[in-house]
């Protein structure tokens, strides 16, 4: 089985580079539909915030804001990210949009929950100096496949649709399955 890894470095197709960069820039519901659409099993990001490493995916996900933006201007803006000074901010100050698109809740999963000394605050990132402003969130739509040990890896996984929880109120339908050419019914 080929599976998919969803990859912004090395990218030859304009299309697909502004379909991750959509991913990367939108809500978590969002990209889903997105990462669904390209068939992605897997994403993965750099993260420096544990060991202070500023090449990151966080310090370069304006450019994939950008892509995105040169192809949908409707639907992501560049100053969307930023506070309304004009600050790139990924604190308590940072814009409502920036804190909650894909790229940071894959960077900042479960970071809130770690404090390195008692001079520092739970969730501070040590390339930006700064205490992130959104802590405590769930993945909905990923889930965590491996993370090495100071943070600097990331790999996520995409919940398949049968793997999402499922409503209280869903309702089993009918479907209908084909084997050896015989038709037999059967409820989800």
């Amino acid at each position: 089985m080929k599976e998919n890894l969803l990859v912004f470095c090395i990218c030859n197709d304009p299309f697909y580079c502004c379909q991750v960069g959509m991913a990367m820039s939108s809500n978590e519901s969002a990209a889903y539909e997105i990462m669904r659409l390209l068939d992605v099993n897997y994403v993965l990001v750099i993260f420096g915030g544990v060991i202070g490493y500023s090449g990151d995916d966080i310090n370069k996900f304006l450019w994939m804001v950008r892509i995105a933006e040169g192809e949908h201007p409707g639907i992501i803006r560049e100053s969307d990210y930023f506070t309304p000074q004009g600050e790139f901010r990924v604190d308590a100050a940072g814009s409502h949009t920036l804190l909650n698109c894909l790229m940071y809740k894959l960077c900042y999963y479960r970071f809130g929950q770690i404090q390195f000394d008692h001079h520092t605050p739970p969730g501070f990132d040590r390339t930006r100096n700064v205490e992130i402003g959104n802590k405590n969130f769930d993945l909905t739509y990923l889930e965590e496949a491996y993370t090495t040990e100071h943070w600097l890896v990331r790999i996520y996984r995409v919940k398949d649709l049968f793997n999402r929880e499922r409503s209280a109120t869903a309702k089993k339908r009918p479907i209908r399955r084909v084997s050896q050419g015989r038709v037999s019914d059967s409820t989800v």
